[in-house]
């Protein structure tokens, strides 16, 4: 993924109104961030830890959407593996709710799937990150094929949520 700014970010959104976008928390580090190994931008807001942010590039536009995001209830570890990256977690997947874009999701609808709750697949799939052990399943995908599902998996995800 190419570097982005501030600009680029808050004019990518696709599910919630200008003044929502003006007022979510972008990321401080973008400078430090690992863009080469990011097949998205994902971060969870730190004055809201309840919402999510994602933005990813398809077909050469930038695609932003916003999340809610459910917090892990104390004493609960039960392994979860994430809808995008096939990664397992013990108690770091987190369910994340999307309105729909435009009138659907001015009337309530929404999208949810289950995702990293620090919204790094592309860091797990890479191996640039571990959730221990047994946190990636043996498959017989290279590197570059499980780097392709996720991004097929996220992509769909923002259709569905798009459509």
């Amino acid at each position: 993924m190419k570097p982005l700014t501030e600009q680029e970010l808050r004019s990518s959104f696709v599910n919630c109104t200008k003044g929502q976008t003006k007022r979510l928390h972008v990321p401080r580090d973008l400078a430090e961030r690992p863009w080469d190994d990011l097949d998205y931008l994902g971060w969870r807001d730190p004055q809201a830890p309840d919402r999510g942010y994602l933005v990813i590039e398809l077909d050469g536009r930038l695609t932003g959407l916003a999340l809610r995001c459910t917090t892990p209830t104390p004493g609960q570890a039960r392994r979860g593996m994430c809808s995008m990256c096939l990664t397992t977690h013990s108690g770091g997947v987190a369910l994340m709710v999307a309105p729909k874009a435009g009138k659907a999701g001015q009337q309530g609808n929404s999208v949810g799937t289950y995702i990293c709750g620090d919204l790094a697949c592309s860091l797990y799939v890479r191996g640039k990150k571990s959730t221990g052990a047994g946190g990636r399943l043996p498959e017989s995908l290279s590197v570059e094929e499980k780097i392709q599902r996720t991004v097929a998996n996220v992509a769909a995800f923002v259709a569905k949520v798009t459509a």
